[in-house]
């Protein structure tokens, strides 16, 4: 990964930086991995998002079928 500095501006690249391992999920592993998880507890971890990611995704296909419009982010504004 590479990030490059402008004009000195280091904290513009650190924002940049931090944002890009917060997409890739990087700091989501780090904070896994500070401690020790035993299998059943990261099994039931796993479990849970995967039904949380599940319940998004049919509250999200019920608001489109209804044509509920969600509210307008930063990214539909193109920023």
């Amino acid at each position: 990964m590479l990030i490059q500095v402008r004009d000195n501006n280091v904290d513009q690249a650190l924002r940049l930086l931090k944002k890009k391992l917060q997409q890739e999920g990087v700091l989501r592993e780090m904070r896994h991995r500070e401690h020790y998880e035993k299998p059943s507890e990261k099994r039931a971890r796993e479990k849970a998002e995967g039904i949380r990611r599940a319940r998004k995704l049919a509250q999200k296909k019920l608001n489109r079928e209804l044509g509920i419009v969600p509210a307008k982010s930063k990214l539909a504004r193109g920023k």
